[in-house]
């Protein structure tokens, strides 16, 4: 039996009103996103891109078109409903890592929980467990100013898995990481794709990273010019 698609977006258009008035960053934008798939999306900047993974996670709304996301038709749902669907089915990691500077790192992971209203002792554990599969178990009482740039960003990763999501919305995550610590975040990001078949969709403008991926999206003046395999031949002569 083939699987239910996780997302589906059918003809998503995005608009906003300017100054100099309406300005259209998504055109009829249709992709669809199996289970356990590893997408890499680029383009210029004011490509789309952006607009569309904010679409992803639930965090704006198209103007026209349908999104479904996990067999739930989004643009029928409420704000509470959109919420909850965010933080049942999605985990985000974003490129400014956005930890709370005096909290501890357990505290960091288990926040998800505690808008899930997950009792205290539940949350730790939880959080803990976590932070022991990105390599962190000993650092649980640390603050994020104590650790470095890259630790941070597993501390992200555990925070983005607490709920068990079946997506991961990566928001260039590599970008204020250098070469090694990059490669390693993405090794973390493989391997939950590859042992635990977390769907992972990843914004990046860096070829190698995006070589992680399986599949490539790129976005082109708000539309999508190509979706294919990740090869030297998709990367060639194109602006990121």
């Amino acid at each position: 039996m083939a699987l239910e698609a996780l997302i589906r977006t059918e003809r998503l258009c995005k608009e906003y009103d300017t100054a100099a008035g309406p300005l259209l960053v998504l055109r009829e934008v249709s992709l669809v996103i199996q289970p356990g798939e590893f997408v890499a999306i680029m383009g210029p900047s004011g490509s789309g891109k952006s607009t569309f993974m904010n679409i992803l996670g639930c965090l704006d709304l198209p103007t026209s078109g349908r999104y479904t996301l996990d067999g739930r038709d989004v643009g029928t749902l409420d704000r509470d409903q959109l919420a909850q669907l965010r933080n049942n089915v999605i985990g985000f990691v974003f490129q400014g890592y956005n930890l709370l500077q005096r909290e501890s790192l357990v505290d960091n992971v288990a926040l998800p929980l505690l808008y899930a209203g997950v009792g205290r002792e539940e949350r730790t554990r939880r959080a803990t467990e976590v932070l022991a599969r990105v390599g962190l178990a000993s650092f649980g009482e640390f603050v994020p100013n104590q650790i470095s740039g890259g630790q941070q960003q597993r501390v992200a990763i555990a925070r983005a898995l607490v709920n068990r999501p079946r997506l991961i919305l990566a928001d260039e995550p590599t970008g204020n990481l250098d070469t090694a610590t990059s490669h390693d975040i993405m090794d973390q990001l493989t391997r939950l794709n590859a042992e635990e078949r977390i769907t992972i969709v990843l914004v990046t403008h860096e070829s190698d990273i995006a070589k992680y991926a399986r599949r490539l999206v790129r976005f082109v003046d708000g539309r999508v010019t190509h979706d294919g395999g990740v090869s030297v031949d998709a990367f060639e002569g194109v602006p990121t």
